[in-house]
Parts: C-alpha cells; sequence; structure tokens
C-alpha cells in the first residue's frame, strides 16, 4: 500500500518526457499486445498517439494542470486535469503498472473528489468500457452519464 502521505504533485517539465510517454505505452501495451507488429513499429505508433494526444490536450484545455504523481517525491504517474466553470475534468490519470494497486491513484481520484466537492463542482472524466480502472470509478461513486463508441462519461457529484 502507498504511503498516502508521501503522495505529491509537481509541475510536468521537458525533462518528464520519457515518463509520459511510458505512462502512455503502458496504456496501450494489451492492445498492442494483439497486432503483429514489429517493436520499432509499436513504438512508432505510440509516439505518434502520444503526440497527437499531446497536442489535443494542449489545445482543447489550455487551462488544464499537468502533473506528475510522486511517492516519496518518485515520479509514479501523470495527472492531466482541467478545472471548468461547471466541473472538475480529468483528461488523464495513469500511474505505472508497476505502482498500480498500491492505493496511488484511489488517494488522487479521491482528492480530486474533495477538491471539486469543497468548490460545488462534480468530477467528469471518459473511460473506455474495457478499461479495468472502471471497476474503481464505480465504487467510487461515478455514474455513466452518456456514451460514445467504447468511452462513457461518467460524472461523480
Amino acid at each position: 500500500m502507498s504511503q498516502t502521505g508521501e503522495i505529491s504533485f509537481r509541475p510536468v517539465t521537458e525533462e518528464d518526457n520519457a515518463l509520459l510517454l511510458a505512462l502512455y505505452a503502458s496504456t496501450r501495451a494489451a492492445e498492442l499486445a494483439q497486432v503483429p507488429w514489429s517493436d520499432p513499429q509499436k513504438k512508432a505508433f505510440v509516439k505518434m498517439q502520444f503526440d497527437g494526444q499531446k497536442r489535443e490536450y494542449a489545445a482543447r484545455n489550455p487551462q488544464a494542470t499537468h502533473e506528475i504523481i510522486c511517492v516519496k517525491d518518485q515520479p509514479v504517474g501523470r495527472l492531466y486535469l482541467s478545472r471548468k466553470e461547471d466541473a472538475f475534468h480529468i483528461l488523464d490519470i495513469t500511474v505505472l503498472p508497476e505502482h498500480r494497486g498500491a492505493g496511488t491513484g484511489l488517494w488522487v481520484l479521491r482528492k480530486i473528489m474533495e477538491d471539486a466537492a469543497r468548490v460545488g463542482k462534480p468530477v467528469t472524466i471518459y473511460v473506455e468500457s474495457f478499461n479495468p480502472s472502471l471497476r474503481m470509478f464505480e465504487r467510487l461513486g461515478f455514474q455513466p452519464v452518456q456514451t460514445e463508441g467504447l468511452y462513457s462519461l461518467l460524472k461523480f457529484g
């Protein structure tokens, strides 16, 4: 179990690009295991998709914060959060595979939920129907409010 008192955030810097790419790649690993591509092809695909996501998030959410999640000052994940007028929208929350299941993501989500409740706003996030974290969101009380293809918009509060 992670030491929740030792979880902190810091802004993303250019030096974090390799970590951010590794985090993104970890979210695509199961999907890429299904395709008959070489490792260099998979890496090129992941890099292209990562760069596209990075541009899209920045263009659509210029006010969003992009932070590294740290445990005991060690980077273990990222949080991309947009504090909009009507809601706190989580663009992305990802924890490195070797740190999943230790309570870090759960702690971060609860903190976001508490911060949003303090200012009277709901929390929203899009989650793929096959994403294992969907059960965690449901346990926390997030409810589906909209479905677009494989994605469900979940809302808490």
